[in-house]
């Protein structure tokens, strides 16, 4: 019999809504019911794409003894990590105080009957291991916190008030630093010391892309010709699309790579990490004309397009795992290739599949991921992309989560309004997917976070809603050169100005649960440096320095770390050399634009908007004044130089 999940939007409450465990969605029913009968709160926060929740709904969840546990002693509570980001960000720094390291998904967070956190861990397996209690299995540990809370054990208790006391404590930043254009040394020493040499990427195993890194490495190179940034930039995208973590079949890029060498990936598929990395490979062919690069953002944006978006909105994730196993929508048996390709008229069939590194014994438990080791894809994979295709037609195709969110989507509309500049196509799907955007998370004038598609929004905006759409808005802006939409970005900023915003300071949400913004890159961009951004491009083009002031307050409140750690703030190093070298502004005619957007989006310095005028030519602006004009669009790059 289906628990109260039955009645939540959410796919991961979904997916929980028939284990016997008794769940409750977060809310004051369940917060009373734990107070009023003296029982502890078990809250587990997951997402609907993540491989070890599902794990753990398996071995624990759908496990009669540990949900009789539950039941008997325990108000339970399931918790969509992308559609309350918020509660998320709070419990994450419970696991950080309690565990003294960073915690994941899916957490597990053991409260008092008042709702005060305790005990703060990961995947939690049933049965017990040896060692401390942290390695206690789910059903001693379950029944060791209900003795404790049901004798009211003042340790428990103490230890709980103890945490909330450190939770509520508000640290102050160290004294501020001068930002100055030498923070980009330490970062480069930084990168250097981090990078892998054999095969790219910032980290060993556990690979994960790093895409802010790469746009500030970029950045560097065109600011000063770096050989060193060219260098990690263009290995790293090179040995990323080879395939594994990339998909050459479907495109897209999966979450990160489990080797180093980006062949294995965990499968599931976000929105956000193929958004992000759109932007690079578009940014990399802009800056090195490699069409290869060209070729991984088109595929990228192609493949949320043809699978994973409905009535011009984009779905948040798809699963890592289908037919009860991890990848195996993606990998391939040695002979159902080889049949396929020889049922479709390819005689040399066994030279080709050793080129895609598919082989008797595979490349990954057995199965085959295709891949090419060389990074170049042969001209005949084209079509043999297709009959690899086929396979795949014919087998359950991982959960799709349908979630819609503004943060994510606006991630992506931003990319394809870059790929516009390229082809003009995506500028048009791009305008598209932002009329649908708003037209479904703008009601009524309230932003919303996230919805499930075709189902009305009900959680309010965070900081990160309004940063990535006011920046996907200005992005619209200097590719259409509708006015509408610039003025819809400086309402979008005001009004996060008014909500988040306090002397340098963002937090990420207010109401329930107020949590400070993250200020580093870690999964995604920094919302708090994408307001960095957005607020110096409304600086220069409204010609409004309150718009600076603020930009300039919130790097000025963390300069110490970005000067100490720039590594960390790779999106925030950047709009702190966008903010000291000064935007460059382009002025002309719609035309003009629209006729040479690939070479105005192909100019070598990176901090270049757009306004329209009446000029015929091309005026070239700064701060506060304009100093050349010219007919001659190839003269651009040299007068911009010059500028300096």
């Amino acid at each position: 019999m289906p628990n109260r999940l039955e009645k939540e939007d959410s796919p991961y409450l979904q997916q929980h809504k028939n284990n016997p465990v008794d769940w409750y969605p977060w809310g004051e029913e369940a917060f009373a019911k734990a107070k009023n009968e003296n029982k502890a709160i078990f809250i587990s926060i997951g997402y609907s794409s993540c491989h070890w929740c599902h794990v753990m709904e398996e071995k624990v969840f759908e496990n009669e003894e540990c949900a009789d546990i539950l039941n008997a002693d325990f108000v339970c509570i399931k918790v969509d990590r992308e559609e309350r980001p918020d509660i998320d960000k709070h419990y994450q720094e419970v696991h950080q105080l309690l565990n003294r390291r960073s915690g994941g998904w899916p957490t597990s967070i053991f409260c008092t009957p008042q709702n005060k956190p305790f005990f703060a861990g990961t995947y939690i397996p049933p049965e017990s291991k040896e060692g401390s209690v942290q390695g206690m299995g789910f059903k001693d540990l379950t029944r060791l916190i209900a003795e404790k809370v049901g004798e009211n054990d003042p340790k428990l208790f103490e230890n709980a008030d103890e945490i909330e006391r450190f939770l509520n404590h508000k640290e102050h930043p160290k004294e501020a630093t001068v930002l100055k254009e030498d923070i980009v040394k330490n970062f480069m020493l930084q990168a250097k010391n981090n990078y892998d040499t054999k095969d790219g990427g910032f980290s060993l195993a556990p690979k994960f892309p790093h895409a802010n890194t790469l746009n500030a490495l970029l950045s560097i190179d065109k600011l000063y010709d770096d050989k060193s940034a060219k260098a990690m930039v263009i290995h790293t995208l090179e040995s990323m699309k080879k395939g594994g973590m990339y998909d050459l079949v479907d495109g897209g890029f999966c979450r990160y790579s489990v080797d180093s060498m980006w062949r294995v990936p965990h499968f599931e598929k976000m929105l956000y990490d193929n958004a992000l990395l759109c932007e690079v490979y578009i940014q990399a062919y802009l800056t090195y004309k490699e069409v290869q690069f060209l070729e991984t953002a088109k595929e990228i944006a192609d493949f949320w397009y043809n699978f994973m978006s409905e009535d011009d909105l984009f779905y948040s994730a798809s699963d890592a795992d289908s037919e009860g196993e991890e990848g195996s929508y993606f990998v391939y048996s040695y002979s159902e290739v080889n049949r396929a390709l020889l049922e479709s008229g390819y005689e040399d069939a066994k030279a080709m599949m050793q080129e895609m590194d598919v082989t008797l014994g595979g490349n990954f438990e057995g199965k085959n991921i295709i891949r090419f080791e060389s990074g170049l894809k042969p001209t005949w994979f084209e079509d043999v992309k297709m009959v690899l295709q086929n396979i795949r037609k014919k087998r359950e195709y991982p959960f799709i989560d349908k979630k819609i969110q503004t943060s994510w989507s606006s991630m992506m509309i931003k990319s394809l309004f870059m790929l516009g500049a390229i082809d003009d196509k995506y500028n048009q799907r791009a305008v598209k997917n932002l009329e649908a955007l708003l037209e479904n998370m703008h009601i009524n004038g309230v932003l919303y976070h996230t919805t499930l598609i075709h189902k009305s929004p009900k959680v309010e905006a965070f900081l990160e809603d309004f940063a990535f759409l006011i920046q996907a808005l200005l992005y619209a802006y200097k590719q259409t050169q509708n006015e509408l939409y610039l003025i819809d970005a400086q309402r979008f900023a005001n009004r996060a100005l008014e909500l988040f915003y306090n002397k340098g300071e963002w937090n990420f949400s207010i109401g329930e649960f107020v949590t400070k913004a993250e200020t580093t890159d870690n999964t995604y961009t920094s919302s708090v440096s994408v307001m960095i951004e957005n607020l110096i491009s409304l600086t220069t083009l409204l010609e409004d320095d309150k718009y600076a002031h603020f930009a300039f307050k919130t790097m000025e409140y963390n300069s110490y770390e970005l000067g100490r750690k720039p590594i960390y703030f790779p999106c925030m190093l950047t709009q702190m050399l966008r903010y000291l070298k000064g935007d460059r502004v382009i002025k002309s005619n719609e035309e003009n634009f629209k006729m040479n957007s690939y070479e105005l989006a192909g100019l070598e310095y990176p901090f270049v908007l757009y306004k329209l005028s009446a000029e015929d030519s091309f005026m070239l602006c700064g701060e506060k004044s304009c100093f050349a004009n010219t007919k001659d669009i190839t003269e651009l790059n040299e007068l911009i130089k010059n500028s300096f």
